[in-house]
């Protein structure tokens, strides 16, 4: 057994214990406590595996859990950005690519090189994989929110238009969830927990 090896997968394993305490600003369903990134993570790769069948093109499913798995341990070092932060871009690119050479940096090389691919092809959103994984990271925050009657919409005085606006990354994956998904938007607005900013 190479034991630096081990020892270098131990210290990855330390390392992203802190995911299980970077709050997010969305709230479990139903309920007033916010989430952590490692719930989110692992309740996103549990609905790709659920909800697969749905994509726009059949995916390589373990790809799309390593990428929801992996994507927010960056947050570590880059923090969390809120989606509909108005202050500071979401795409926290330069800190977060720094990020990804320490952690992931923590590594045996190959698996450090292999993650690394695979956090940056969640966040180029280009294949298949990446799309419909993106889509799971899009869906599971509208659905917390509508089960708290609007949760950080109405928090954060997020409009209708802001939430479909970037809501809309779910049809890339799944033109079949991003039609549920606009259903529930509009549904919202009816039921007056999302407000539109033309009113």
């Amino acid at each position: 057994m190479n034991f630096e090896h081990l020892l270098k997968q131990v210290a990855f394993i330390h390392e992203i214990d802190k995911v299980k305490y970077i709050l997010r600003k969305t709230k479990l369903f139903n309920s007033e406590r916010n989430e952590n990134d490692a719930e989110h993570s692992w309740h996103l790769a549990i609905m790709a595996i659920i909800l697969a069948e749905y994509a726009n093109e059949p995916v390589d499913i373990l790809k799309v859990v390593k990428m929801l798995l992996i994507h927010d341990v960056v947050e570590i070092d880059a923090g969390d950005i809120f989606l509909y932060d108005t202050a500071v871009n979401h795409t926290n690119t330069e800190a977060e690519l720094k990020a990804t050479q320490r952690i992931f940096g923590l590594l045996p090389d190959e698996q450090a090189a292999d993650l690394i691919a695979v956090w940056e092809e969640f966040e180029s959103g280009k294949t298949m994989e990446a799309k419909f994984a993106r889509a799971m990271d899009r869906l599971e925050p509208l659905l917390q929110n509508i089960s708290n009657r609007g949760g950080t919409w109405k928090e954060f005085g997020v409009s209708y238009e802001k939430v479909l606006e970037k809501k809309s990354v779910i049809q890339k994956g799944s033109d079949q969830l991003w039609e549920f998904a606009r259903e529930l938007i509009n549904e919202s607005v009816k039921n007056g927990i999302l407000i539109s900013a033309a009113k």
